[in-house]
């Protein structure tokens, strides 16, 4: 076999239905500009051609699905202040996850194993998001001076409950297996052993499929139910916990502060508290006030003003500074700056969120980004 830099990026089969993998097992299949080009055309001629009935999305080798952007290249783009080729990245990402969420044709994505960041950019739009018992679904921006993106400061309130679109961006939690079906990530899950049958199925898939693509979905699920588990069990104290402490705050520091306080009597207080103080203070304060800006709003806007915020991020010493912490280096000890939630000039990041109301503004929001 050879070499994976040998190896086309992304595989694309054509049956009567469309298979796109993704081909670099040994990154996770963390995505490059390049993969993302060759993604989006693909889908677009699935959409074109009249034969494909639907489309399917997988991951290559037995790790994960997608474990997001290729943030090493975009940290090589930054250290060498091409915030340029940085930013061409976001806008192609997003665009492609935007044509899935508004595909014609309905699109299953298989999310076994690492999920996280871009690979959910990929999954939150599809019909039909597969998890399997080794899932992992995150979106752990906020630990390496970012902030959760693909759409996700708005298409988690259409999926989530209460509470934990706030709760899964701000601290990065990692859901696993039949909880990503709970908590809205996936919608339905199987045994990983049985991908393989499931994916022979799906070639042999009868007939045609509805052209109204929430009745094509129905059609796709009703066919492979045989493969899929159980429903996910309620966590009703759960899910009452993180509505209590997330839903609807409007400050981060409120939410520490309650944290602290309830830390010495609920575990769940204290690690939550915990974790959020070794996420990047600016990028909290970011990240929850774009959730606030961006709730029910069209995915169309969601996309403009993250694509506006990754500008502003990538220009921050934290982004930089969290993945040689995380990801190059791998101390786990970012050095943030600033380094408290006390020190974070919030009154510039909310100007800088006025300022994507209103993209007429342009020297304002310019001059926000450079500071």
């Amino acid at each position: 076999m050879r070499e994976e830099g040998f190896e086309p990026e992304v595989l694309v089969e054509c049956y009567r239905h469309m298979v796109i993998t993704l081909n670099r097992p040994r990154a996770i299949n963390a995505l490059t500009t390049e993969m993302i080009r060759s993604i989006r055309q693909a889908v677009k001629e699935a959409l074109a051609e009249e034969r494909v009935r639907f489309i399917l999305i997988q991951g290559a080798g037995s790790r994960g699905f997608c474990a997001g952007g290729d943030v090493k290249k975009l940290a090589e783009a930054v250290r060498e202040n091409d915030f340029g080729r940085a930013e061409q990245f976001f806008k192609e990402e997003y665009a492609l996850d935007l044509l899935i969420h508004r595909s014609s044709k309905p699109i299953i994505v298989i999310a076994d194993g690492v999920t996280m960041g871009g690979g959910l950019g990929l999954s939150a739009g599809a019909d039909l998001v597969v998890a399997t018992e080794s899932s992992l679904m995150a979106m752990p921006e906020t630990r390496i001076g970012f902030f959760p993106d693909v759409g996700a400061t708005g298409w988690m309130f259409l999926k989530c409950p209460k509470g934990y679109p706030e709760y899964l961006g701000l601290t990065g939690y990692e859901v696993e297996g039949i909880e990503c079906v709970r908590i809205g990530l996936a919608d339905v899950l199987t045994r990983r052993g049985q991908l393989q049958e499931m994916r022979e199925a799906l070639v042999d898939y009868p007939g045609e499929v509805s052209s109204d693509r929430s009745v094509a979905r129905e059609e796709i699920k009703t066919y492979l139910a045989p493969f899929f588990e159980r429903e996910a069990p309620p966590r009703p104290e759960a899910d009452a916990w993180v509505e209590t402490h997330f839903s609807g705050k409007f400050s981060v520091r409120e939410i520490m502060a309650v944290l602290s306080q309830c830390g010495s009597t609920d575990p769940a207080c204290g690690n939550t508290h915990r974790r959020l103080l070794e996420c990047s203070p600016t990028s909290l304060v970011l990240t929850l006030g774009l959730l606030r800006r961006n709730e029910g709003r069209p995915l169309e806007e969601v996309f403009l003003a993250e694509e506006r915020a990754a500008g502003f991020m990538i220009r921050r010493p934290d982004y930089f500074e969290g993945i040689r912490a995380r990801l190059f280096e791998k101390d786990d000890h970012p050095r943030w700056r600033p380094s408290s939630l006390d020190e974070v000039r919030s009154d510039e990041i909310f100007t800088f969120l006025e300022a994507t109301d209103h993209p007429e503004s342009a020297a304002g929001m310019a001059s926000a980004v450079k500071r």
